[in-house]
């Protein structure tokens, strides 16, 4: 069995163990099989003029391998061209996107440093698998050093239309850089679909009839392989004692008979300021729902460096001090905004403990909490799922209640839905949910790709 290098802009914590997020334990486990290598940013900042060694740590057959980025890198190669440009574009957010020239030579600079760091622990037969848009380059700079191993990559976050995508500065550098993997793995289908289209309308390049797509003499294998969670570990977080004590004790501080929740990275794709109006416009339009349901909306805290995101942070603050401030009473809170981390354990529980699940993410990837809450549900007597169009999960998770969620009315009228729902529906919805994340769990989303990866053949055309 060939021997895995993983590379990401960051390396899990190799201590946290099952309360890693599911994409971290899955690469674990593939990595402990197969024994490898993971390399990517330390998270450690240090000057530009400091030496950026790598540094090394074993865990049996595995090696971690981490550096940090100097503080021009971190400004350009992350804060810019990642977060600045490719996260708003490809989440469809063209206002908030910010280009200047130094921010692309720096991704492009920091990303050959990622390839030059890499080259002198590769093995003659090892099979790579690089992850996310921080590193779309990768593979191109690999080449360039001589790397001819298989080289495969995995988009976890959309990727937009091809009028979208236009607006991105050096797209079509970025659109040729992925033909120099393997194989391309995206979300869903309507991922590959903007792809392809892009590749065929704004390139000229080719859609051949085995999926692969053909640019400038190059072809590469395009296909969806949407991301799953670990299904039983995260059902089993939500059923422990600790956990039916969490539900208790949320049960007890208020006088709501029941919870909306929402969990989300505090970010403007998700949706939460329009979440947090439709929550007041349901309580104001169904006078039942006052007092006898809450809103719990957890959402930690992420690139508070960027303006956007800390604009984002003082609105939602100031819409949950207005609504509680409107609406609320010495007993009962309407929205419940919690701005910090919260244990993955406990999450579960709080997730268990909520009868609508509100994943309304204005774009997203995937958006594996909507897995989550279907997984950590009681299937005697399971919550619903309201789930955004706009998620990738959508694709999969039909039975959930599909929204707009750009339409208040339609969010109003979906809560409300699942707020009276008869048990009946509950259960035959909730059922059939989680048979299929049963089915596309995590390690059924890796195994799928690195088969594909290792059986692949590149191909170079006339």
């Amino acid at each position: 069995m060939k021997r895995l290098v993983v590379v990401s802009n960051r390396v899990a914590d190799w201590t946290k163990g099952g309360k890693s997020g599911g994409l971290a334990v899955a690469l674990q486990d593939a990595l402990r099989k197969r024994g490898g290598l993971w390399l990517g940013w330390s998270g450690k900042i240090v000057e530009d003029d400091e030496p950026c060694e790598l540094s090394q740590e074993h865990h049996g057959n595995v090696t971690l391998a981490t550096m940090p980025l100097t503080e021009s890198e971190y400004q350009h190669y992350y804060l810019g061209f990642s977060n600045s440009v490719l996260w708003p574009v490809f989440h469809y957010r063209l206002d908030l996107a910010r280009f200047e020239p130094e921010h692309w030579e720096g991704y492009i600079t920091t990303v050959r440093r990622f390839a030059e760091k890499l080259v002198g622990l590769l093995e003659p037969d090892d099979i790579i698998w690089v992850h996310d848009y921080h590193l779309i380059p990768l593979a191109s700079e690999l080449r360039k050093l001589g790397v001819d191993q298989k080289i495969g990559f995995f988009l976890h976050i959309p990727f937009p239309s091809p009028d979208v995508l236009a607006a991105a500065p050096k797209h079509r550098a970025l659109v040729r850089a992925l033909f120099d993997y393997d194989l391309v793995g995206l979300q869903t289908h309507a991922d590959v679909g903007n792809f392809g289209r892009f590749v065929y309308e704004a390139a000229d390049g080719k859609v051949l009839q085995d999926g692969r797509l053909q640019l400038d003499g190059k072809s590469v294998l395009i296909k969806s392989f949407p991301i799953g969670i670990d299904v039983e570990s995260f059902r089993d977080m939500a059923r422990t004692e600790e956990a039916d004590r969490h539900i208790q004790t949320l049960q007890r501080r208020t006088i709501a008979s029941a919870f909306i929740i929402g969990v989300d990275r505090l970010d403007y794709t998700k949706g939460i300021s329009e979440r947090f109006r439709a929550f007041q416009r349901l309580v104001e339009s169904h006078p039942e729902y006052r007092t006898s349901v809450t809103l719990m909306q957890i959402a930690p805290p992420t690139r508070e460096e960027v303006l956007a995101y800390a604009e984002m942070r003082q609105e939602l603050e100031q819409l949950s001090g207005h609504i509680n401030g409107e609406l609320g009473n010495y007993d009962w809170t309407p929205v419940r905004y919690i701005h910090r981390h919260i244990p993955r354990d406990t999450l579960a529980a709080l997730l268990r403990g909520s009868q609508v699940g509100l994943v309304t993410p204005l774009r997203d990837g995937m958006n594996l909490v909507a897995k989550e809450y279907v997984a950590a549900q009681d299937d005697e007597n399971p919550g619903v799922l309201i789930l955004s169009r706009f998620a990738g999960a959508a694709e999969q998770l039909k039975e959930a209640l599909i929204i707009n969620p750009y339409d208040i009315d339609e969010m109003v009228e979906a809560m409300h839905r699942a707020l009276s729902m008869p048990l009946a529906e509950r259960k035959e919805r909730h059922q059939a949910l989680l048979e299929r994340v049963r089915e596309n769990d995590v390690s059924y989303w890796r195994e799928c790709y690195l088969d594909t990866l290792e059986t692949v053949r590149r191909e170079a055309s006339a």
